[in-house]
């Protein structure tokens, strides 16, 4: 007998919120040592830093009919003094980066409830590769440097583009669609 070969399964669903529940959180961090601990080898061994203590972590869970199965992407927002929001640490999981929707949700999320909470400027340190989705989700880059041994981007949302999101605990569906 002969099989055909198929395509891994790939979730058409999934909810972008705040991380709540320790699963959650555990499977954030564990998203950012894979991403930028052994994949890009920014980080030797773990990617914490003191930011952690005060940020909210952010995931887009993937969902099997409509229960929560894994954290496929994350990111990690904070208020750095009244009213300036900064986001950082925003990864997505290797096979799951070709649904576009993903890295846009998260954003959108992480600045509009940012916005909900008094947010007046919103800030991230963009590695160069991803600043043009940034660009495409309405930010702009304030000025370019070197991080971690990388060109990045200082960029800031336009606000207007973000209306305040009052529920992120709840956070929002998303379908999957795959990137061009």
């Amino acid at each position: 007998m002969i099989f055909e070969p198929f395509s891994p399964f790939v979730p058409s669903g999934f909810q972008i919120k705040f991380a709540v529940d320790p699963w959650e959180k555990a499977a954030a961090c564990a998203l950012r040592r894979q991403v930028f601990c052994e994949e890009q080898g920014v980080f030797s061994g773990d990617d914490r830093d003191e930011t952690d203590e005060v940020a909210i972590p952010i995931v887009a869970v993937s969902l099997v009919g409509v229960a929560a199965d894994t954290v496929v992407g994350t990111v990690r927002i904070h208020e750095a003094e009244p009213g300036l929001w900064w986001g950082s640490r925003l990864a997505v999981g290797a096979e799951y980066r070709r649904i576009g929707a993903l890295g846009s949700g998260l954003i959108r999320l992480a600045v509009s409830s940012a916005h909900a909470r008094g947010c007046t400027r919103f800030l991230a340190n963009v590695q160069s590769r991803n600043a043009l989705l940034f660009r495409r989700l309405h930010w702009t880059t304030v000025e370019t440097f070197d991080l971690y041994g990388r060109p990045h981007h200082r960029m800031e949302a336009d606000l207007s583009y973000y209306p305040p999101f009052a529920t992120p605990e709840e956070g929002f569906l998303s379908l999957a669609r795959k990137a061009a």
